[in-house]
């Protein structure tokens, strides 16, 4: 109970910031305009494949994690995000977590870049779920990790979650799968590369 109770003590504040910047980013350009026009986000730092391949715009790749397309899109992304990102902070720290954040976010629009030329087809895309998907590829790592469970989500229900997102997304129109596979893919291996398993010492926890 000792434990259970430092556990909870501990704050995700990194995740609540991160989940702050994306509503108030929402909201500011709501004021300005029609969050669902593509043409209005592409001004304000959505992705473009031919902006970013041809023009150099390579701040696209970054801007568009913070832009949603409309009032849902937007929470279907900060409830995923403040329920597995809470996790995820208080096992691997604030450091830990914001790096794997961003960086299977770039690595999940530069994977849909990569796709989109592929099959030569362009379209203008922006949201925060290939970052989303990778703390849930690095949740499942860490789960593995701690024999099957990572704080309140157990391994099982994380792969549930993945399978029934990903049959979502596919199932879906509007949806950039790409990004998706590659944010999941990308979170997991900077899990590898950056989570050690905490040590136990007298039946008690160290969170750092």
């Amino acid at each position: 109970m000792e434990n259970y109770g430092r556990y909870q003590k501990k704050t995700s504040s990194m995740t609540m910031l991160l989940a702050g910047a994306n509503i108030i980013v929402f909201l500011l350009l709501s004021l300005r305009g029609m969050t669902e026009d593509a043409e209005f986000m592409l001004r304000h730092g959505a992705m473009y494949v031919p902006y970013v391949a041809e023009s150099g715009e390579y701040y696209r790749l970054f801007t568009c994690m913070f832009l949603h397309f409309g009032f849902d899109h937007l929470m279907n992304n900060m409830i995923v995000l403040i329920l597995v990102g809470w996790n995820l902070e208080l096992t691997v720290g604030k450091i830990r977590y914001l790096v794997i954040y961003i960086a299977s976010g770039l690595c999940g629009n530069i994977v849909s870049a990569v796709w989109d030329i592929r099959i030569g087809e362009y379209v203008v895309s922006a949201g925060a779920s290939g970052a989303v998907f990778g703390l849930i590829g690095a949740l499942l790592y860490v789960s593995l990790c701690d024999r099957g469970r990572s704080g309140g989500i157990s391994g099982r229900r994380l792969i549930f979650m993945i399978l029934l997102m990903l049959y979502y997304g596919f199932s879906s129109t509007g949806v950039d799968n790409a990004a998706h596979v590659g944010g999941l893919l990308s979170g997991f291996l900077f899990a590898v590369l950056l989570y050690r398993k905490q040590k136990r010492e007298s039946s008690q926890i160290v969170w750092n």
